[in-house]
């Protein structure tokens, strides 16, 4: 290939140099100074789109650096996010464009997060679909610094008991963590279990129409995959934003936001987030909006 570049380098600088045919050059230089003039011209031609893509790559850096973060929290055994968190980010977070790292409980201690505390703190947003988890306290204080520096976080399905026990299940043992308020205190919730496995009806809550998280999402098209949850009442600062109902049980609000602590972190929440409901392009433009808007974007 080499070779092959060299050969057609001296043939065009040769046909640039020669003169016409049945004429003699004038002067012996004039194809020295003809090559010469060549060589300056493609020296400064290289330069030229060198620069150009030195620009190029450097505004793609720029771009990928400004790009907001989303660290992912996944320790759940009941509905498959760690399949259909990664493709989601992989299909729709990374096109947005957002920078995501995915952080997985181990599978060998369930309560341990590997890499969780070495991202946090570039983290822009947090999602977690985590399910009755005591992490380590490390851990549980790399959450409680992203909220309370006001930094957003999402929560999908079990998130609403992600770091909480059974009344009747031991306390941690000694470097773990529980958080047995976050559902009330941070997603503004009142999970109290859930009406069996029945898919459930979703429906607008009222004045939640032009919400900027409903923008393009066809409610019709949601199912309450996996069961409703039981979350009435909400706490006080919440905003509904859609609804479940089964036959024979009451109405219960399966998504809203809500604003934690002092410097009022923005708070998305939904109880859906089964498997069957990431099949829907109705759930995922709804969760791909939340994530927006937590972000302020």
């Amino acid at each position: 290939m080499k070779s092959a570049l060299t050969f057609l380098f001296v043939a065009w600088c040769g046909r640039l140099c020669r003169t016409p045919r049945g004429r003699r050059p004038k002067r012996h230089f004039k194809q020295h100074r003809n090559l010469e003039q060549t060589l300056r011209l493609m020296n400064r031609s290289f330069f030229f789109r060198a620069l150009f893509a030195a620009a190029a790559l450097l505004g793609c850096q720029l771009q990928a650096a400004e790009a907001p973060h989303i660290v992912i929290m996944i320790g759940e055994d009941e509905y498959q996010t760690w399949e259909t968190l990664p493709d989601f980010a992989a299909k729709e977070l990374k096109a947005a464009p957002y920078r995501v790292t995915v952080v997985q409980a181990d599978a060998a201690d369930k309560n341990q997060f590997p890499g969780f505390v070495e991202a946090m703190p570039d983290a822009d947003l947090l999602l977690i679909s985590v399910r009755r988890r005591t992490p380590t306290t490390e851990v549980m204080n790399a959450v409680r610094e992203h909220l309370a520096a006001g930094k957003p976080l999402v929560g999908i399905r079990t998130a609403s008991h992600c770091f909480a026990l059974r009344p009747k299940e031991p306390e941690p043992k000694a470097g773990l963590a529980k958080w047995q308020e976050f559902d009330a205190e941070v997603l503004g919730g009142n999970y109290t279990g859930h009406y069996g496995k029945d898919a459930a009806t979703i429906t607008l809550a009222p004045g939640a129409e032009a919400h900027p998280i409903l923008k393009g999402v066809t409610v019709a098209d949601l199912i309450g995959h996996g069961g409703l949850y039981k979350n009435t009442p909400l706490q006080a600062g919440t905003t509904p934003l859609l609804m479940g109902t089964l036959p024979g049980a009451e109405t219960e609000p399966v998504a809203w936001t809500h604003a934690y602590g002092k410097k009022k972190a923005r708070i998305f929440y939904t109880s859906m987030g089964h498997w069957d409901d990431f099949k829907l392009p109705a759930f995922r433009r709804f969760l791909l909006n939340g994530i927006a808007w937590a972000l302020e974007k």
